[in-house]
């Protein structure tokens, strides 16, 4: 039978008290730095927040950057402690990084979404409130999200759109300028009088009250269609009130035409039998 001697218990708790007294100023220092270094991250954070305050950075977009801030200043301060505890800071990078390009791998068609999320709001093509016409969906800008944007289109659909659509696409913003062009086509009859329609709706374009006085409404002669001479009615006026005047100019017009006996025409099939 192997002799097994006995342990003394007496002399490792000796060199577990000698131990701990030797590692305990690297302890308490890896402590300190610790607090001390969440102090100076909260004042960069901050720091860095009024910065973009100031600059009128879009809400979103100081969110996201504040978020990064935080966790690069955090994952510095954890390479810092582990130098100062005495442990391999390069393995513990490697790790990191490898965990970084396995969530990227993973994450390849959100962070896309992301990116352009992140020009979308740096960019700015519309804003909030704006009338767009993207990915074959027109509706106004509820939202712009860091992954995708909403749009409420005109009967109150919801259409949520991946922003990688967004930005690698045409958009058409309907609000970005100040005023806009209403433009009306109306066919009338070949046996019309021209001159007369264009007086017609030359009058009302200039009694439509949200037309703007310059520049002045405009008529031409846009196609002779096979059953029709399409007119083109042009007049200018804010970008609020377009649809407005848009379909009181189109209702005005069928009524002004009928009293003056000016025809619209429509699609005839004749049959021989």
């Amino acid at each position: 039978m192997p002799e097994f001697s006995p342990i003394d218990f007496q002399s490792l708790i000796k060199d577990w008290i000698k131990g701990l007294f030797n590692y305990a100023p690297t302890i308490i220092g890896a402590i300190a730095l610790y607090f001390i270094g969440r102090y100076i991250i909260r004042f960069i954070v901050k720091l860095i927040k009024k910065m973009m305050e100031r600059r009128e950075v879009d809400l979103a977009l100081q969110n996201f950057l504040l978020q990064v801030v935080r966790w690069i200043l955090h994952i510095a301060l954890f390479l810092t402690i582990v130098q100062v505890i005495g442990l391999p800071a390069t393995q513990f990078i490697a790790i990191i990084t490898s965990g970084f390009v396995a969530i990227g791998l993973a994450l390849q068609g959100s962070l896309s979404n992301f990116a352009s999320g992140i020009m979308i709001i740096i960019f700015k093509p519309f804003r909030v409130g704006d009338v767009i016409e993207a990915s074959n969906s027109k509706g106004t800008v509820k939202n712009i999200g860091l992954f995708a944007t909403t749009l409420n289109k005109a009967n109150n659909e919801q259409a949520i759109i991946p922003n990688t659509q967004l930005f690698s696409n045409s958009i058409i913003n309907y609000s970005k300028e100040e005023k806009r062009r209403v433009y009306v086509l109306v066919g009338i009859g070949y046996s019309s009088n021209i001159q007369k329609a264009r007086e017609v709706l030359l009058q009302i374009a200039k009694e439509e009250v949200k037309a703007l006085p310059e520049p002045d409404p405009v008529v031409y002669v846009e196609e002779l269609a096979d059953s029709s001479v399409n007119l083109s009615l042009r007049y200018w006026c804010l970008t609020p009130d377009y649809w407005e005047s848009y379909f009181r100019t189109v209702e005005t017009i069928k009524n002004r035409f009928d009293a003056a006996g000016i025809e619209i025409p429509f699609p005839q099939v004749q049959v021989h039998q």
